[in-house]
């Protein structure tokens, strides 16, 4: 009986292992297409997007008609607007704007940089993020685990890539415009700016956990969550 037991014990465990590696991105497909049906996620439909989810789900319900149109995107067709502090604006083509991927593990994105702009330091919780240069001159990095920087001077036609969930960076160098066109392993990377998150939660962080953290006094933290 205990040999039984054992023997059990160690199936399990190697189930387990192999099923480990499944689990580093989006689920795997058990059908051919699933467009997300967006509209079931909103109780109010006149809100664009939706505020009030209808239901709660990991991911997207597939929707019933579909087309040939629900596989094509025109999202990052053209630049789009630097005119904001950061210099630089990120397009989206992931789910949510995009149903197409909905199951299909990838999506992309178009990141646009005035001179001196700036995609600021952030992370994705799900995907690893590799960057097309179509124009420009960008100094680009990414930290890691042990605080060791990555750090490249990139220009048109380069690849470049940021391995999930790290740190990472993006900004124009150049003296004029430039932009890239980024993929990912997930079908909604999810996006963490590190500033933003730090100092413009909501609710907010208590200031004296960020000064202790940053090792500076209460009224400099409330300074940078102004800005925020």
């Amino acid at each position: 009986m205990a040999r039984a037991h054992l023997f059990v014990a160690a199936a399990c465990a190697i189930v387990l292992a192999l099923a480990t590696p499944s689990l580093a991105g989006d689920p795997d497909m058990l059908q051919d297409i699933c467009v997300a049906d967006l509209m079931s996620q909103c109780t109010d439909f006149a809100a664009d997007p939706c505020l009030i989810p209808a239901i709660k789900l990991n991911g997207f319900p597939c929707k019933a008609n579909v087309t040939a149109d629900d596989f094509v995107s025109a999202k990052l067709k053209n630049p789009g607007n630097t005119n904001n502090p950061n210099g630089a604006v990120v397009t989206a083509a992931n789910v949510e704007t995009f149903p197409g991927v909905n199951t299909l593990g990838v999506s992309m994105a178009r990141i646009d940089y005035a001179p001196g702009g700036q995609n600021p330091p952030h992370t994705h919780p799900r995907a690893t993020e590799i960057i097309f240069v179509l124009e420009g001159t960008l100094e680009v990095g990414f930290i890691t685990t042990a605080n060791k920087l990555f750090t490249k001077t990139i220009t048109k036609g380069d690849v470049f890539v940021f391995p999930a969930r790290l740190v990472h960076f993006q900004q124009n160098r150049g003296h004029g415009p430039a932009a890239v066109i980024a993929a990912f392993n997930s079908q909604l990377q999810g996006t963490q700016a590190i500033a933003m998150t730090l100092f413009g939660a909501t609710p907010p962080v208590p200031s004296d956990i960020l000064a202790k953290a940053f090792r500076v006094n209460n009224g400099v933290v409330n300074a940078i969550k102004a800005k925020f």
